[in-house]
């Protein structure tokens, strides 16, 4: 057994009372290695094991503790390979039949406790012969002295997570002996605050987690541990968004009427409202002598990337350079493709720069990003890499980020001195992510839609529907329109992926639409390929395109009114969402049919959303409600910190709370230097070292 006072936060699990290196290898599966982390191992329910039935009032079905004598044990074999071990219990007012599956061993156990009192509980049933309980729960009473000492029974009992190896009692039993030890874990959170919010100390808190002395108070234990993990969060939030503030940036002077005047020669419609606010908001930021760090948020089709032209514009219009970074070949493609039709007429050179140009290529477009001659520059992360040269950065531009690091987010930054930053995602991010993902930055939503764009009526069809449908894609070509056939998501490779949609398109030309004109697009054809078919299929040239998901985001074709999505259960929901507003893009009612068959309740569930509403951030808090932010965003990669306890959707009014107390903390004590947040100060410094570790994979 290990000496008390030799005991620290990080010791080891082996070396704690009950474990020894055979469990500590069980443990580790869990990613259980130091006493610390046990403690933060917390029960995913509870069971009201506290109050003891009577045998004679038992019922059938319920899940009940009782205590009385064990009589009778015994083994027996029905057949060969299954062994019964059978005990009776007796409590005064009836007996109980025990039995247990397959475990000789117990009869030895169970027999030195003949005629003692002991405690079980599991569920009741009724045999036909009498009333029975499988593989109960126990515990010797007499062993315990009193029914105060019982860890299993006679208390709300913790049911833990587990893996391969470990039980529930021994999990339980090493929890226990952890949970001495709570007072060693240090309180950081300021009295102030503790009393503010209506906090348990720690050490109380994680003694009530584990083993409440009652129901109720199982959740503010819990929202104590929570609070603590969003208040260290929002510090290391709130200290980055003050470093930025005190950056020297580059202070544009920007004529609002005269470059309004040049986006409305270049761009061939009136802007919403929601553009105009947010260009204003974003052109204020760039007149500041601190470097924006704003945030751009637009749903489908709202029209963020002429937002972006009207903050290059801003910064070209000041002899800076703008750069744009998108996560993928196609969608740099993209940008450059609107951005140099954009630009064109005002004389701005666009250069692309992604993987698969030539080395001369290249080298040629380095030079004239070097010199300043290419004005604005759009690329995949090709952009960071060594040799590409600034002459004078003085704007960048990321494109949805949450599948960038934070650190990538940096080195694009790093290519000049303390540039205008402006992130843009057309994923709608749930009020908690951005608090939490994106708190250093300033957040601007475009929430309207250009005017007299009609919702996309959304229908899920099952395979066998499947012709109904093609029927209907040929009455609407009829009518003069176009669609859109998006060809199943195959995860294994491009490759295949590229495979599939020949195959549909040979499939769809010559048996389903033979009269009509079938284009293909993927992401294996060469960008002059890629946009010689959209340029067909802008002018009407293609009836029907095939697709990957290549089209997800950015083109924009206002004839094309059906977006038919084959295998749509093999889609999330934000990437159904995007690849649906690729539609609705005119003046004609536009529809989305979701070809499915899911056989999960998440699946289902994907469609009726769809179905049921349009609006992004309603779509984004469901598609984080089902799957969580882990799996939406990808813990690694996208920085996204990784908690032990919180939980972004279930916390989230928590989040709030603990953002506002940390700036205000951080009003009276900027950099925590004060000796009473010395250990605020450590916390704080260790998860941003923690999330900065996470998006450098």
């Amino acid at each position: 057994m290990e000496r008390r006072a030799s005991v620290r936060l990080d010791t080891e699990v082996r070396f704690l009372k009950g474990v020894g290196d055979k469990r500590a290898q069980i443990l580790a599966k869990l990613e259980l290695y130091t006493l610390q982390d046990l403690l933060y191992h917390l029960p995913r329910r509870y069971e009201d094991r506290s109050q003891f039935r009577r045998i004679a009032h038992a019922r059938p079905g319920e899940a009940a503790t009782f205590a009385g004598k064990l009589i009778t044990v015994d083994n027996i074999t029905p057949r060969r390979g299954l062994t019964l071990t059978k005990a009776f219990l007796d409590d005064g007012s009836g007996a109980l039949e025990l039995v247990w599956y397959n475990q000789p061993y117990l009869k030895d156990r169970l027999l030195k406790l003949r005629n003692r009192r002991i405690v079980v509980y599991g569920v009741v049933k009724d045999t036909g012969w009498g009333l029975q309980m499988e593989t109960p729960e126990w515990e010797d009473l007499e062993e315990n002295d009193s029914m105060d000492g019982l860890l299993h029974t006679n208390r709300i009992v913790p049911i833990y997570p587990l893996t391969e190896g470990i039980g529930q009692k021994q999990m339980r039993q090493i929890l226990w002996n952890a949970i001495q030890y709570a007072d060693l874990v240090p309180e950081i959170l300021p009295r102030e605050v503790r009393e503010r919010v209506g906090l348990m100390p720690v050490a109380d808190a994680i003694r009530q987690v584990h083993f409440p002395d009652r129901m109720d108070l199982i959740t503010p234990a819990r929202q104590r541990l929570v609070f603590e993990e969003f208040f260290v969060m929002q510090l290391g939030i709130g200290i980055k968004r003050q470093q930025i503030a005190q950056e020297r940036g580059i202070a544009m002077r920007i004529d609002e009427d005269r470059l309004m005047e040049k986006i409305r020669q270049i761009v061939p419609f009136e802007l919403t409202n929601a553009q105009k606010r947010v260009i204003r908001e974003i052109w204020d930021d760039m007149r500041r002598p601190h470097p924006m760090n704003r945030l751009l948020q637009g749903d489908v089709g709202s029209g963020k990337t002429i937002v972006a032209g009207a903050a290059i514009l801003a910064a070209v219009d000041n002899q800076y350079q703008a750069a744009i970074m998108a996560p993928t070949e196609i969608l740099a493609e993209q940008h450059y493709m609107v951005l140099h039709r954009l630009f064109q007429p005002l004389g701005i050179t666009v250069e692309l720069l992604v993987g698969r140009l030539t080395p001369r290529q290249r080298a040629q477009a380095y030079e004239r990003i070097a010199s300043g001659r290419g004005m604005v520059a759009v690329g995949t992360h090709a952009l960071i890499q060594e040799g590409v040269n600034f002459a004078r950065l003085g704007l960048a531009i990321v494109d949805e980020q949450h599948r960038f690091g934070v650190l990538q987010r940096a080195a694009l930054r790093d290519k000049g001195i303390a540039p205008h930053l402006l992130v843009m995602t057309a994923t709608p991010i749930p009020r908690t992510l951005t608090l939490s993902l994106y708190g250093d930055l300033d957040v601007s939503i475009i929430d309207e839609t250009p005017p007299g764009r009609k919702p996309v009526k959304t229908y899920w069809k099952f395979p066998e529907d499947r012709l109904k449908v093609y029927e209907g894609v040929r009455k609407l070509v009829a009518q003069g329109r176009q669609a859109y056939i998006i060809c199943p998501l195959i995860e294994e490779s491009e490759k295949l992926q590229v495979r599939a949609a020949e195959d549909l398109y040979e499939h769809l030309r010559k048996d389903v639409f033979p009269d009509l004109r079938v284009g293909l697009l993927h992401g294996r054809m060469k960008p002059a390929e890629k946009e010689a078919v959209m340029e067909a299929f802008r002018a009407g040239e293609i009836d029907v395109l095939v697709s990957t998901t290549v089209i997800e985001v950015g083109v924009d074709v206002p004839n094309a009114v059906a977006m038919i999505i084959e295998d749509a259960e093999r889609f999330g929901l934000a990437q159904l969402h995007q690849l649906r507003g690729r539609v609705g893009r005119g003046e004609h009612q536009s529809y989305c049919v979701l070809i499915a068959d899911p056989k999960t309740d998440e699946g289902k569930a994907r469609m009726e959303i769809m179905t049921r509403t349009n609006n992004g951030f309603l779509i984004a808090e469901e598609d984080l409600r089902i799957r969580g932010p882990g799996e939406i965003y990808g813990t690694r990669q996208s920085g996204m910190p990784s908690f032990r306890v919180a939980d972004l959707v279930k916390d989230m009014h928590l989040l709030e709370v603990a953002r506002q107390e940390a700036f205000r903390l951080l009003e009276r004590d900027p950099d925590l230097n004060l000796p009473q947040h010395q250990r605020l100060k450590e916390a704080v410094d260790r998860f941003r070292h923690k999330v900065v570790v996470a998006t450098v994979g």
